[in-house]
Order: C-alpha cells, then sequence, then structure tokens
C-alpha cells in the first residue's frame, strides 16, 4: 500500500458502512444535469461538518471545498454529480424510482446510469480521510463537485464562475470513474484515455405537400434519408484505417402523419474521435455533406447546425501519469491494469486545460470479478450492462472501498512528504 493509504486504512475500513449508507441515498435520489440541487448540499454540508471551507453555487449546483493544512502542492479531486434520464431497470433494493422534468419539459425518469453517485460518495470519504489525518500530508486539498458532466456544460460553468480566481491554482488535477472492468481493479493510460465527443442537431428544409402529389414539394424525408447514408462514409472513405472515428445518427426526426409530406427534418448526430485533426476533419465533412445533399435535393434553404454539447479529448499528463501509475503499483500490485483508451466522453479535462494545469483520469472496475471473467473468457464482455444502460449497476463490494484507495492513492503522490522531495 502506499504510506497514505497504509496510514488511514483501519479508518477507511471503519467508514465505509457510512458510506454505502451515502452511496445508497445519492442513488435512490438522482438528478438530472445543472439541477444537482440536493446532492450538492449533501455534499457541501459533508465538506463542512470536516472541516473544509465550502463554496456554494460555483456554475450552477457546483461545490467546492479547500482544506489548507502546511505547505505544499495543491492537489484538486474532482467527482461530477448529475445522473440521467433513463428509468432504472437493476431491481435493486434501493433503485431509483425518481422522476423529473427535462430541459424541454418532459418527464423522464432519472437514474444513476453512469455512476456518478459513487464518485460523489469516494470523493466526501477521501474527504473526510483527509481532514481527520492531516499527520499524514501537507499541502492543499481541493475538492470539486461538479454539476452537469453528461450534458458537457458543468466544468465550463465552474470555470466561467471565475475558479481560476477564486481558488489556488491545483498543482495536479484528478478523477476517476467507475466502468465496467473487474471489480477491485483500476485502468490507468499515460496520454489519450477519452475520446473528444461532439454532438450536434441537424435541421433540414424541404417543402411540405399532400403525400399523393410529391412532385409538389422538396421532401425532406427522403433529404434526411439520403444524408444519413452519406453521412456513414466519411468514416469508411475518409479516415485513414489506422485513424479512428464514429459517427452514429442518432435520432431522424420528421412529420406527423402518413400522407403529409413535412417541411423539414431533423437529424441528431454524434461524433467521437481520438485526434484534433481527425475531429476538425469529421465535423467539417458532416456540414459539407449536410449541404450538399441539400443542394442536390433543390432545398429552398441550407441546413441550419446547433451544437448540442461537445467534450474535448482527455490526455493524461505522462510526467503525472508516472506518479500516480507508481502509487497505483504500491497499492494494488497486479490489479493496477493499463488500458486502452475508452470511447466515452467526458469534461473534465476542462478544468486543467482551463487552468493550465497537468491531469490524470483513470478508471475503477465496478463489475463482479467472476462475472467479468467469465464474460472475457466467452468473449461476451459486450453483454455485460455498461455505463447508460439502465441496467447498469456497480457491485459495491469491493468497489466502494477501490475507488476511495485509489483516490487517496494517487492524491498521496503529491501530498505526502516523501514525494514531494522528489
Amino acid at each position: 500500500m502506499t504510506p497514505l493509504v497504509t496510514a488511514l486504512d483501519t479508518s477507511l475500513t471503519a467508514l465505509l458502512p457510512e458510506l454505502e449508507a451515502i452511496y445508497k441515498d445519492l442513488h435512490r435520489h438522482p438528478e438530472l444535469s445543472m439541477q444537482e440541487v440536493r446532492t450538492a448540499k449533501i455534499a457541501a454540508d459533508y465538506l463542512d461538518a470536516h472541516g473544509f471551507e465550502v463554496t456554494r453555487a460555483v456554475g450552477g449546483t457546483g461545490v467546492v471545498g479547500l482544506l489548507q493544512n502546511g505547505t505544499g502542492p495543491t492537489v484538486l479531486l474532482r467527482a461530477d454529480m448529475d445522473a440521467l434520464p433513463v428509468t432504472e431497470a437493476t431491481g435493486l433494493p434501493y433503485a431509483s424510482t425518481a422522476t423529473a422534468k427535462d430541459e424541454d419539459g418532459r418527464e423522464v425518469g432519472v437514474s444513476h446510469a453512469c455512476g456518478h453517485d459513487l464518485h460523489v460518495t469516494w470523493l466526501m470519504g477521501a474527504a473526510r480521510l483527509l481532514s481527520e489525518h492531516r499527520d499524514q500530508w501537507k499541502g492543499t486539498v481541493l475538492a470539486v463537485f461538479q454539476p452537469g458532466e453528461e450534458v458537457g456544460r458543468g466544468a465550463s460553468a465552474m470555470m466561467d464562475d471565475g475558479m481560476v480566481t477564486r481558488f489556488p491554482k491545483p498543482d495536479i488535477i484528478l478523477g476517476q470513474h467507475v466502468m465496467v472492468g473487474a471489480a477491485g481493479t483500476v485502468g490507468y493510460r499515460s496520454g489519450t484515455i477519452l475520446s473528444a465527443g461532439d454532438s450536434l442537431k441537424v435541421q433540414l428544409f424541404g417543402r411540405g405537400s399532400h403525400g399523393s402529389q410529391p412532385q409538389t414539394s422538396i421532401d425532406p424525408v427522403i433529404m434526411a434519408a439520403s444524408t444519413t447514408l452519406r453521412l456513414q462514409t466519411i468514416v469508411s472513405r475518409e479516415i485513414g484505417p489506422l485513424d479512428s472515428a464514429v459517427l452514429t445518427v442518432g435520432a431522424l426526426q420528421a412529420g406527423t402523419k402518413e400522407n403529409i409530406i413535412p417541411d423539414d427534418a431533423t437529424l441528431k448526430l454524434n461524433i467521437r474521435t481520438y485526434d484534433e485533426t481527425v475531429r476538425d476533419h469529421v465535423l467539417s465533412a458532416v456540414k459539407r455533406i449536410c449541404c450538399a445533399e441539400s443542394t442536390a435535393s433543390n432545398a429552398p434553404r441550407e441546413p441550419e447546425f446547433t451544437t448540442l454539447n461537445s467534450y474535448p479529448l482527455t490526455q493524461n499528463d505522462a510526467a503525472a501519469t508516472a506518479r500516480v501509475t507508481q502509487a497505483f503499483m504500491a497499492q494494488f500490485g497486479e490489479r493496477a491494469l493499463e488500458v486502452k483508451p475508452k470511447s466515452a466522453s467526458e469534461d473534465f479535462s476542462i478544468f486543467g486545460r482551463r487552468w493550465g494545469a497537468p491531469y490524470v483520469f483513470w478508471f475503477v472496475g465496478g463489475t463482479d470479478a467472476k462475472v467479468y471473467a467469465e464474460a472475457k473468457a466467452n468473449q461476451q464482455l459486450n453483454t455485460i450492462p455498461s455505463n447508460h444502460s439502465p441496467q447498469f449497476a456497480p457491485i459495491l463490494d469491493p468497489t466502494l472501498k477501490t475507488g476511495l484507495q485509489a483516490m487517496l492513492a494517487a492524491a498521496s503522490a503529491w501530498l505526502c512528504e516523501e514525494s514531494q522531495r522528489e
């Protein structure tokens, strides 16, 4: 174990029942992006009760806890708080039955189908242990509870609310995410670990008419269908085979009745890339193809493009990752694994980008180890319910303890005196 986690081991184990109760409460009461009022209050009150200087309502519902403990590095620990508009289907005794209105005013089921309730719990536990054992470390800890990760707005909202001037600049920014993987393991990687993600809405314009008289129309349904098919050629014909990109048309919406040709159609696209040059090319090609199909259809006007969300690449700093890796090896041994990049996206890196500070992001496995091993042996890992699935349900033992240990171990690479002398 790392020296810090070794020193805290007894207290850490004793804290787990309390943290499990907190987790189950958060799981039962999820809140949509930028609506995390209850969750933020729980986190802020907990920090306040354990000696942190707490700033609430940062960037909306964001919370920042500051704990200064002598001279040393400033370490930012981040957790995201928001849930998803997904009706839970796990069958857990503490499953969410919550509903809420989304940004479009629709009533939706809400659940923590991405594990952010676990992220919040981990950071609360780490904050308490660091506060109660200040004799084991030196420096400053910033505990950041972030809203709105699922809509790609929370980190930017907090930074836009003056974090750079209101709080000390961190020497390192650390974050973690529960994922499908054997519980008890952590996955690290230097460089790109998460893809860039861009979601667009494209409105195509035609001319409506009676379904029996298509010659009097400019049919946006045909235009949208043709555009959808042509967009798939960007990855297959414009991106090199050694590069990587994903382009998904997740929604095609048009019309209200079978005998009415509508005036317009809407496409909603999601794009994932691992390289800025590839990203720029794909975005440019999307606009080129949509405009070209509109012109080919003799559309009365060009398409309208709306960015729904945009996530930058998550690229771990090499030197900082080496320090975290060393701490993970000391803590977990063979349970610390180097992993490949994931096609998921995060706004975590915005803190580092805007602050000009190095950051490291890693994964914590949340799948029953036996279930994961069997699925891997049978080449059926894709059958395990993943993040954003209504059935996503991290196993708590040992995931709760592992994530807490991982956060403390990574922080110790900067906060412990041995690390500061390196």
